[in-house]
């Protein structure tokens, strides 16, 4: 298991926790919650040794999975069984064992065969030391759990899209039987009843885990502790309690401070008013010092109320004028390995617009936007830009980034006509303030990256935005601004989501259902395939 002692975690030149102590033991299911750029993605990065702690020691017990919120490439040529074995190291066993059968079958003479059976035995007797047969089956339900399908166990994983590659590597994490599992975000791109599967995964793991979630669902089925990142104190709060506990006992201790504070303040009032009264005489004056001294004395002693945290100010661009239909596509034809995604699609995307793309993982929801956006070729078929078309595009992945760039560079290279002053001002709105903005990209947590991306659109002048999955890895406070932004924004949207608050705050009038490519006015009966899309 883990086990902190007094450890300072930094994000760059930034004290996130400072001399934090605690223990994850079997059974532990923690739920670890914060702000957005909290510190709760380095934290975790930390418990998995991919970073070291500033200060303190870090004990680790046993292995450790980690999925990480951009997990890393896998090798894109080989299979999505491939990938998930070798989280136990059967991918190499049952490699050994096929070449071994095919060697068998090759075989001539008799020293041939004999050979060839002799090293079929020592490659079926290493598979089966690893689970042989029943761990592929194995493999394969983790897999079909998470939605991914028979047919797919057997495509390269350069294949699928930035939705399945995800729930490979989940799959692969929950197949390797590591002692402790840490977790980022693990519902992102999964469908409604993925998340019920990986709930009742989780709700019977007795293993430890660390969990970072934005789904409350997830968190009030899984956890039996949470970890609050509480970046104002640099602390970390544990509280051994499920979640809607630790909810119930988080809003009676904000009314008890409340109450507590209340009373002080207004016998500090009174003391003081009385001290003034006092402070003109000599006789008194003495005993107004000592009064007022108490006054600051009470107020220090009680916590005042919290502040509601920061919220980023999410703004989307105000739109150039165009012509009426500033987006169009026509005979949109795309395939990987042979493998068609996209089968003619046509499309037209008129000034003001509301489009929502319904499909499931890979039916090319994602691959559409970005051959509108021009980050993608079609095999076949073309984009038509409209008179004074200017697309603003916000990738999944977060593609529209440069990690290996700063946050002030990203956002001066997406809006050059900015000053420094402008820029510094803008990433302010979007919470990086002071040495956030020369943090490079690759180390911002998801929602940060996200506030990123969505800075980079404000000064676009964008009139058609392309959002793939807008909401992912945002803080609740951090998602109503996105979503209020999406319902004020004057101009065009193509939006692919699951979040069925993105849908109620697009207002969608029109709908795409991949991967038929059938477009059709939205009505009620299309809400119910958002979660399952």
């Amino acid at each position: 298991m883990i086990t902190a002692r007094r450890i300072d975690v930094r994000g760059g030149a930034r004290l996130l926790l400072a001399g934090v102590s605690f223990h994850i033991a079997p059974g532990d299911r923690i739920g670890l919650v914060g702000r957005n750029g909290a510190g709760k993605t380095t934290l975790l990065k930390t418990l998995a040794g991919q970073l070291a702690p500033a200060e303190g020691s870090l004990t680790t017990t046993g292995s450790v999975g980690y999925l990480a919120q951009d997990p890393a490439a896998a090798d894109p040529h080989g299979t999505v069984t491939a990938r998930i074995l070798s989280a136990r190291g059967l991918d190499r066993a049952a490699q050994a064992l096929r070449t071994a059968e095919r060697a068998m079958a090759a075989a001539g003479s008799d020293a041939e065969q004999r050979r060839a059976m002799a090293a079929y035995t020592r490659a079926d007797d290493a598979f089966q030391a690893r689970g042989g047969y029943a761990a592929e089956a194995e493999a394969a339900r983790v897999a079909a759990g998470l939605g991914l399908p028979e047919h797919m166990m057997d495509a390269p994983v350069g294949h699928l899209s930035g939705g399945q590659r995800r729930r490979v590597e989940l799959a692969r994490i929950l197949f390797s039987r590591h002692d402790t599992l840490l977790l980022d975000e693990p519902t992102n791109h999964l469908d409604a009843d993925s998340v019920g599967w990986l709930q009742g995964y989780l709700g019977s793991w007795s293993g430890g885990l660390v969990l970072i979630s934005h789904d409350v669902g997830l968190l009030a089925d899984t956890v039996n502790r949470v970890f609050v990142v509480d970046p104002g104190r640099a602390a970390l709060d544990v509280h051994n309690t499920g979640w809607h506990t630790y909810l119930d006992q988080r809003a009676a201790d904000e009314r008890r401070r409340a109450r507590e504070r209340a009373n002080a303040e207004r016998k500090a009032a009174s003391l003081r008013s009385q001290a003034e009264k006092m402070r003109s005489h000599v006789a008194t004056a003495t005993a107004a010092k000592n009064m007022t001294r108490r006054a600051d004395r009470m107020l220090a002693a009680t916590e005042p109320v919290r502040r509601d945290e920061r919220v980023a100010r999410i703004r989307l661009p105000e739109p150039a004028p165009c012509g009426r239909t500033p987006l169009g596509a026509v005979s949109l034809v795309k395939a990987y390995g042979g493998r068609g995604v996209l089968g003619g699609v046509d499309l037209a995307v008129d000034r003001g617009s509301r489009l929502v793309v319904l499909g499931l993982n890979g039916a090319g929801k994602t691959t559409l936007l970005r051959i509108l956006a021009g980050a993608e070729l079609p095999d076949s078929g073309r984009v038509v830009h409209g008179h004074g078309a200017r697309l603003g595009y916000f990738a999944q992945e977060h593609d529209t980034l440069d990690g290996g760039m700063t946050v002030r560079e990203n956002l001066a290279a997406a809006a050059p006509g900015l000053t420094d002053g402008e820029v510094r001002g803008v990433l302010g709105s979007f919470l990086f303030r002071g040495d956030d903005a020369d943090k490079p990209a690759a180390v911002l947590s998801g929602g940060e990256k996200t506030r990123l991306a969505l800075a980079g659109l404000v000064h676009s002048g964008a009139n058609v935005l392309l959002l793939d999955e807008p909401t992912n890895n945002l803080d609740p406070a951090s998602r109503d601004e996105v979503l209020g932004a999406v319902g004020t924004y004057p101009g065009a949207i193509v939006m692919v989501t699951h979040d069925e608050g993105a849908i109620d705050a697009l207002r969608p009038d029109r709908v795409l259902l991949l991967p038929d490519g059938t477009e059709d006015l939205w009505g009620p009966d299309h809400r119910e395939l958002v979660t399952l899309a």
